[in-house]
């Protein structure tokens, strides 16, 4: 006998099964979001990785609702879940920081101490005097890793905060940039532990 006249198979009924199904559809719908990341990102080696395991913790999942259909309760999780995962995944996604980001800051201002501040970073930069609607303005672009961009941010914020700023993801970089702006994933590592076997 279980806890006010319930037996444990109605206890797992009522609590362990919808618990199940809410925490297995938000691990299988965060996965679906970072799967989802990564072929955007041109990540083709993890996503299919990602997958695999999405669609498994979704069968488990969708296999209990198929076999208690009369009860609303498991549709409220399941619901429940399909919405928390999104926002655990969005979540994931801002701590990962993957990928490469573009930005493009236009200043009216004079735009050399902000420029100075991007170099000490060791920030590659391109400046170019162009015409705005009111008057001449200097546009600076810069390729950076997506977790560095908040640093990018705070000094536009210091040495210009008027200035006008967009960010753009960016899928693929060329190879002739620096390896520091390229993702890990896309990295040459076979080459650089030549350069050092060459070295010895």
């Amino acid at each position: 006998m279980g806890v006010y006249g319930l037996t444990i198979t109605d206890m797992y009924a009522l609590i362990g099964l919808p618990l199940l199904i809410f925490f297995a559809r938000v691990c299988d719908v965060s996965l679906g979001t970072i799967r989802i990341i990564f072929i955007s990102k041109g990540i083709k080696y993890l996503a299919p990785l990602v997958g695999f395991f999405e669609i498994l913790i979704w069968l488990l999942a969708i296999s209990q609702i198929m076999q208690n259909l009369s009860n609303p309760l498991y549709y409220l999780f399941y619901a429940g879940g399909f919405a928390t995962g999104n926002f655990v995944g969005i979540v994931i996604d801002e701590k990962l920081s993957i990928g490469t980001v573009g930005v493009r800051i236009i200043t009216r201002q004079d735009a050399k101490d902000l420029v100075i501040a991007l170099k000490k970073t060791n920030f590659g930069i391109t400046v170019v005097d162009a015409e705005g609607s009111k008057g001449p303005v200097k546009i600076i672009f810069t390729v950076v890793k997506r977790q560095d961009m908040s640093e990018i941010i705070n000094l536009v914020k210091k040495y210009n905060s008027k200035a006008f700023y967009s960010i753009e993801d960016i899928r693929y970089v060329s190879e002739v940039l620096p390896s520091y702006i390229k993702p890990w994933y896309r990295r040459n590592h076979f080459k650089l532990m030549n350069g050092w076997r060459k070295g010895k």
